[in-house]
């Protein structure tokens, strides 16, 4: 079993590779930066957790693509797959800022980067008839925020390809789920903290249920 961690980091990203090579996962890293994914491969190996990192950024869907498919061929099928890319600067900026490049990269991150990899991840799930795709948002993904139009603006298109790709795909066995988290990772709240996170996000793979969730509004 793989999970593919598209937007990898030693943050939220590290405590599901954790969680999840706890349960058994071997872990595919995806991020820009092949320093620090090195670095992450290596921390979470002395945890025991079987990671391998691959080098694409979101936003060049050929080398995403690639880039799960080799994870794919080195780990084995991807039964997880967690899209989770942090937004650049450019796409927090308030709305009467934000221009057609601001959006046009946001688009390419949130939404053409995330249908890349469904793309890629999705017909091996449907045809197995399991697997989860898992969606991490903020707060803007579910209500509007002008002071980060960008982001808030792409993430309301992601959400509602999720939506879509949730109720299309629950009858062919695969589990599109969505986590809006509307405060700080790691802030103190210990709803927030990576692991309480990581051990929700968990549950979402588990437990089918609703396409989104949202941290504090229901039980923990």
């Amino acid at each position: 079993m793989t999970i593919a961690i598209v937007g990898a980091g030693p943050g939220l990203g590290a405590a599901v590779a954790r969680k999840f090579g706890r349960e058994g996962f071997a872990v595919a890293l995806i991020a820009r930066n092949r320093t620090k994914l090195e670095a992450l491969e290596k921390d979470l190996a002395a945890d025991g957790v079987t990671a391998r990192g691959y080098v694409a950024d979101v936003r060049d869907r050929d080398a995403l693509a690639r880039a799960l498919e080799r994870a794919a061929e080195d780990l084995g099928p991807i039964e997880a797959m967690q899209f989770s890319p942090v937004p650049g600067a450019d796409f927090l900026k308030p709305v009467l800022e934000t221009t057609v490049e601001d959006l046009r990269a946001a688009v390419e991150l949130s939404i053409l980067g995330f249908s890349a990899a469904v793309g890629q991840v999705l017909p091996g799930m449907m045809e197995r008839g399991a697997g989860t795709i898992l969606l991490i948002n903020g707060a803007s993904a579910a209500t509007p925020n002008g002071r980060v139009a960008g982001t808030s603006t792409a993430f309301a298109g992601e959400s509602a390809y999720g939506a879509m790709l949730h109720e299309a795909a629950a009858p062919r066995g695969v589990n599109v789920r969505q986590l809006i988290i509307p405060g700080a990772i790691g802030g103190g709240d210990p709803l927030y903290e990576p692991a309480a996170l990581a051990e929700r996000i968990w549950r979402l793979h588990a437990v089918p249920g609703p396409f989104r969730v949202t941290v504090g509004e229901e039980p923990a």
